[in-house]
């Protein structure tokens, strides 16, 4: 069995950025709050600005932060307000067992640390698309590190992973066919230094599934998404030294067939 992408069980289970797309986003606000968190003194509108937040205590140092584009969507910033403060809760949890166990032992604890930042991969009229950028340390002999996908729409005050918008993860790599499987042989190739085996039994020869990846949505032309990137973290397609893998693929007919239809418009053919 693979290892987690990540160590952090709260990184992983945080449902404020996994909805399915038939759910309602969690902290969804409404176009009256959206509007008037826009609104300054006197009615005038607020530029948005990137945030971040650091604390750094003496057992751990906790660091988030979302560009302007998140900061102007309302319901978008509690979603994440209420993921970073979930997080850092559990950054803060874990480092307290830690220094307990220490007193009742003999030894030092080290400083932990968590941290995530959003970046845009794309922004269209209704869809805002993120990638989170998460690490984390918990005084082992390395830290983890991965990506996750969110995509915001503004329509349904909705956040959910890019592999929602599909309907299922199965049917996406059935869209990209046997180029996911010699896109990544590939890259493995180059990083090794030789080709890659498959059928070897060597469970980094073998070709993982979407569900094990993040597949963040793109746009060349600023109105479709009309490609996208699938990430495999630390210890998913190959051990850790060999880092991650992203994999680009522009959006093809297959691929659009794999679509939700719900989400159809969203998606066009990259030209």
């Amino acid at each position: 069995m693979r290892a987690p992408l990540f160590l952090i069980s709260f990184a992983l289970s945080s449902a404020a950025c996994s909805g399915t797309a038939g759910d309602p986003g969690q902290g969804a606000a409404s176009q009256d709050e959206s509007a008037a968190a826009a609104e300054g003194a006197g009615g005038a509108a607020v530029p948005a600005e990137d945030y971040a937040e650091e604390e750094e205590t003496e057992r751990y140092v906790f660091e988030y932060s979302w560009p302007a584009a998140v900061a102007a969507e309302a319901g978008l910033v509690e979603v994440l307000g209420d993921r970073a403060q979930g997080m850092k809760a559990e950054v803060a949890a874990r480092a307290d067992e830690d220094w307990k166990a220490a007193g009742e032992g003999d030894w030092t604890p080290r400083q932990h640390s968590l941290s995530e930042e959003w970046k845009v991969v794309a922004d269209l009229q209704r869809y805002l698309s993120l990638s989170g950028h998460l690490a984390t340390y918990s005084g082992g002999a390395h830290g983890m590190y991965g990506l996750r996908s969110l995509v915001w729409d503004r329509e349904a005050k909705q956040a959910m992973n890019g592999i929602a918008l599909f309907n299922s993860p199965v049917a996406l790599e059935q869209g990209l066919g046997q180029r996911l499987c010699d896109t990544l042989n590939a890259e493995r190739a180059k990083r090794r230094g030789s080709p890659v085996e498959p059928g070897s039994g060597d469970t980094f020869d073998d070709c993982p599934g979407l569900d094990e990846a993040s597949v963040l949505l793109g746009s060349s032309n600023g109105k479709t998404f009309d490609r996208l990137s699938v990430y495999f973290g630390p210890y998913v397609a190959g051990p850790y030294a060999e880092g991650d893998y992203e994999l680009d693929f522009p959006v093809t007919a297959s691929v659009l067939d794999a679509v939700k239809p719900h989400y159809a418009d969203a998606f066009s053919v990259k030209r």
